[in-house]
């Protein structure tokens, strides 16, 4: 992606600002800073979201803040008193202002693809070891990257729906993306009793066994974090890297949270007694909670996605699977570079809980994500930054 405003151009791919062709000379940080600012240029961006976002949350002073501030606008020859391309809103932040055109000329893969054909996807079958069957697709060309399924997949829909698509398009523009439905959901089979965690982390183990994969990267979201983690820490040899986005060590019946076993059982027993009725309050409910500030598109289109992905029953036993995990104990032994981001204000899974899942990993990198969202949509400003860090931490 290219972003030209006045005499410059900022290319991501190359990671340079140049003038009128000319290289710009810039600090590493501030050119995140400068990114950071256009990306989000649509509003204003608080110091404390820039000190999260840009500086991962580590403290920085004041001063270091302002001087960040204006070796940005040196290097666009503005200053705090014309402010033509960063203007300073008193006691709220920053914001860029100048026009700003988009160009994807560049090198660089596109971060979203909004097309309506889907890409190609090759969609196959196997079995897992207590013989349910399981649908898996591959996507794209290049080393492999494999999802581990969540709750709610579908293979197909989830290409045509605006829910997941920008995030499966944009991970198998560098790799050969390998998705799997669980056991229960979408085009595997809906004929299943046992959902308990040791059967999911089988399933994922039939599935790259089945297309003989040795080593690859690993990615969770979600509940699907749970079974990538047990399965890194059970085979260290097979898992190069691992990427988890919005999951937990402790599924909701083992957490602190006074309510956390009340509401974790309401919406069970509402699954179960109004999933497939005309009145769809149910599956509003569910979007609220992982999607709130999503667009009325994105709304929609995760509705029609619970309804087309299980059935009642099985949706509630999923779910009643996954208030039982509980893996802090296995945590210690992942060996694989790990990367962890979680949304800070989401409802779907507590803030806390995806620290607890960075802290009993050695070395895990934790990155907070400034977003109400659990599942980010494509319009959310932190879903460029989030594939931006997956897509640098993969290519590392």
């Amino acid at each position: 992606m290219k972003y030209v405003f006045g005499d410059f151009v900022l290319d991501t791919a190359a990671r340079e600002l140049s003038e009128r062709e000319a290289a710009v000379r810039i600090e590493p940080k501030v050119f995140e800073l400068l990114l950071y600012l256009l990306e989000n240029r649509d509003r204003v961006v608080s110091k404390e979201e820039l000190i999260s976002s840009v500086w991962d949350g580590r403290f920085i002073s004041e001063a270091a803040m302002s001087s960040a501030v204006r070796s940005v606008r040196k290097a666009l020859g503005d200053d705090g008193k014309r402010q033509r391309c960063v203007k300073t809103v008193h006691g709220h932040g920053f914001r860029f202002v100048a026009p700003v055109v988009e160009s994807g000329a560049g090198s660089e893969r596109p971060v979203a693809v909004d097309v309506e054909e889907p890409p190609v996807q090759d969609i196959r079958f196997c079995h897992s070891a207590d013989g349910t069957r399981l649908a898996y697709s591959t996507t794209g060309q290049g080393p492999p990257l494999v999802k581990a399924a969540n709750w709610l997949n579908h293979l197909e829909f989830d290409f045509e729906s605006p829910v997941w698509r920008h995030f499966f398009r944009a991970l198998a523009a560098d790799h050969q993306l390998i998705r799997y439905d669980a056991r229960g959901n979408g085009l595997s089979s809906w004929d299943v009793s046992d959902f308990s965690l040791e059967r999911q982390i089988e399933d994922l183990e039939a599935v790259v066994d089945t297309l003989g994969l040795e080593k690859f990267p690993l990615l969770g979201i979600s509940q699907g974090c749970a079974k990538a983690a047990v399965f890194a820490a059970r085979h260290p040899e097979r898992v190069t890297k691992l990427v988890l986005l919005g999951g937990y060590a402790r599924g909701w019946r083992h957490r602190e949270q006074p309510d956390s076993v009340i509401s974790g059982e309401a919406r069970c027993a509402l699954i179960r007694t109004s999933w497939a009725k005309d009145n769809n309050a149910v599956h509003q409910m569910l979007t609220t909670l992982y999607m709130p500030d999503a667009p009325a598109e994105s709304k929609t289109w995760f509705t029609e996605l619970q309804e087309k992905t299980a059935s009642a029953q099985n949706a509630a036993a999923i779910l009643m699977a996954h208030g039982d995990v509980d893996i802090r104990g296995l945590l210690g032994a992942v060996r694989a570079p790990t990367l962890v981001l979680h949304s800070r204000n989401e409802s779907g899974v507590p803030y806390e809980q995806g620290q607890e899942l960075a802290a009993g990993i050695k070395d895990a990198r934790f990155v907070t994500l400034e977003t109400a969202n659990h599942i980010l949509p494509a319009t959310d400003p932190a879903w460029k930054r989030c594939m931006r860090l997956i897509h640098d931490f993969l290519k590392d």
